[in-house]
């Protein structure tokens, strides 16, 4: 198989060095009133100890990213897919179900890492050297810093590590997707370990992820307040899964996609996810009925894949939880979960290539890429996804897809648990969030932001100020925000301003619409309503305007 081009050598012990700004700058003595400053508009006071912050101390962090998954694939936001270990998680704390990432897999990794828009935040494929990320944050304020999975932010040649970025420790892919048998660019810290996968005929990257999640957890010092973010690379293409976890779903897709979208749907009222009156969107252009559908056994067997590597990711994540209650941190450990974008359509080509393919398997056989209805997917020789069809399931009840703006390409459940933090368990968050809210949300219940009411001048000029809010309020109470949301990457392009929407596809016309009545965006109002339209635009440019010169800022 193809390597990555292989890094300098380092032990795992060896610590991360600041990065860009931190590294040319003496600014880490500062960084504590400068991060609180850039994300609350309020002051912390270097000297004093962050603990004092709250009785409980500073809380652990876990924060866990599925990758190319639909707004309704999981159980407790209305799927049949089994993931009890996050209906748990769910049940005993709050489901936002008004949530926003970005509509590609990179961008919403530096959105949720920087607080920042990717249009800012991104750069070359790696993270602006003038953004703070997360990990950076919680290391200068004494957090041990840890991240298992995909990092996806490693720059065109794969130069910038998570250890780059404020991790201690690190264990994963560097790029976008991989064999989950033999995947590509693996590494523990900067060290290429791609040989540990092929000498080993049972690896399964899902299970190495966690495996490697609770060995840091476990390993951790009891002394410090851990961050840990775990970034799975289920359920993204390939279709990679067991054969005894495919099994389980053996003929359970059987009535195909048109059924199973209702069949979701009919669930999501039912858990008061979406209204009792809420219908769904057409079925996409692209899909045919699956009464039409000519190869209804593949087609069946694709679905049975996707659904077993999600329920893989679900059982590592209760091996996690395990090992922090093992640890004692699992009372006073705030959980966040979240996906990156929603499901990907992308039917996978026989001709495509890239360094995340492999030449051969581990034992020497040929690959079989490409959706070929002759091949059934799911073991190492294969490479394929599981296309428009199902993705159009995944995203029930919404439209489009990943790389789009429309809201099946960047709604995705969000789900918060934290059994000292979070009261009245079990609600529903409707408020409008975003993933550059993870990182002010983070600072507010670590008590890194106490004085309210300081303006932001003691911020570095240097340092590009975050776009997120705190959702902090949620965990106790009514959670109020009036947002505008601005996205555009890919094939889409969108602002949402309170209940109004603008959205387009790249090198269409803009499309408006009142999401308050029209969450599904099925009725166009551009024509009907211009002065709104031409209002918004406005607001979309000048936005676009901002960050761009924001990520110029010498």
């Amino acid at each position: 198989m193809q390597t990555a081009t292989q890094p300098t050598q380092l032990s795992p012990t060896d610590s991360a060095q600041p990065h860009g700004l931190w590294q040319t700058q003496t600014l880490w003595p500062s960084l504590l009133t400068a991060i609180a400053c850039l994300f609350s508009g309020s002051t912390l006071s270097a000297t004093e100890p962050l603990e004092k912050s709250s009785k409980r101390g500073r809380p652990n962090l876990v924060i866990i990213m599925s990758d190319d998954m639909g707004y309704s694939d999981l159980g407790c936001f209305g799927g049949e897919i089994r993931t009890p270990h996050l209906d748990q998680l769910a049940g005993a704390g709050l489901r936002f179900t008004n949530f926003y990432s970005e509509n590609m897999c990179w961008v919403s990794r530096a959105a949720m890492l920087t607080g920042v828009y990717h249009k800012t935040s991104m750069v070359n494929g790696a993270l602006h050297e003038r953004c703070i990320t997360l990990p950076e944050t919680l290391k200068v304020a004494g957090y041990q810093t840890l991240m298992s999975g995909k990092w996806h932010l490693a720059g065109k040649s794969y130069q910038i590590y998570p250890n780059d970025r404020g991790f201690d420790d690190f264990y994963g892919i560097l790029g976008g997707a991989a064999s989950f048998y033999a995947p590509a660019n693996l590494c523990r810290n900067r060290q290429n370990v791609e040989q540990e996968a092929l000498d080993d005929p049972d690896y399964y990257i899902t299970d190495a992820i966690s495996t490697e999640a609770t060995r840091m957890i476990r390993d951790a010092s009891q002394q410090a307040p851990m961050f840990l973010y775990v970034a799975y690379t289920a359920a993204h293409w390939p279709l990679h899964a067991k054969p005894s976890d495919v099994e389980a779903y053996r003929g359970q897709y059987a009535a195909g996609w048109d059924s199973l979208r209702q069949q979701r749907l009919t669930k999501m009222k039912t858990l008061v996810i979406v209204p009792g009156d809420r219908e769904l969107s057409p079925r996409h252009p692209q899909v045919p009925s699956w009464e039409s559908e000519s190869n209804k056994k593949w087609q069946q067997r694709r679905m049975e894949v996707y659904a077993a590597q999600v329920t893989a990711m679900d059982r590592g994540i209760g091996q996690i939880m395990a090992a922090l209650k093992e640890t004692g941190r699992w009372d006073n450990t705030l959980v966040l979960f979240t996906i990156d974008n929603g499901g990907c359509h992308v039917e996978y080509a026989p001709n495509r290539s890239g360094d995340y393919l492999p030449k051969t398997t581990r034992d020497g056989r040929p690959m079989q890429p490409g959706n070929l209805p002759e091949i059934m997917p799911g073991p190492e020789d294969t490479y394929q996804s599981y296309g428009y069809g199902w993705a159009n399931a995944s995203n029930t009840p919404f439209r489009m897809f990943k790389q789009f703006d429309h809201e099946g390409g960047i709604r995705t459940p969000m789900i918060a648990h934290w059994p000292e933090g979070i009261k009245n368990t079990g609600r529903l968050v409707p408020t409008v969030s975003h993933l550059v809210d993870i990182m002010p949300t983070v600072l507010e219940v670590t008590g890194m932001a106490t004085e309210e009411g300081q303006d932001k001048a003691s911020a570095p000029d240097s340092v590009i100020p975050a776009d997120g809010q705190s959702l902090a309020a949620a965990f106790s109470g009514p959670l109020d925000l009036n947002r505008t949301l601005f996205f555009n990457h890919a094939r889409g392009s969108a602002l949402r301003h309170g209940n109004w929407k603008i959205v387009k596809e790249r090198n269409k016309k803009w499309e408006l619409y009142d999401l308050q009545v029209d969450p599904l965006e099925m009725n166009n109002l551009a024509k009907d309503r211009p002065q709104k339209l031409t209002e918004l635009e406005a607001i979309w440019n000048a936005e676009s305007k901002r960050l761009n010169r924001q990520a110029k800022i010498e």
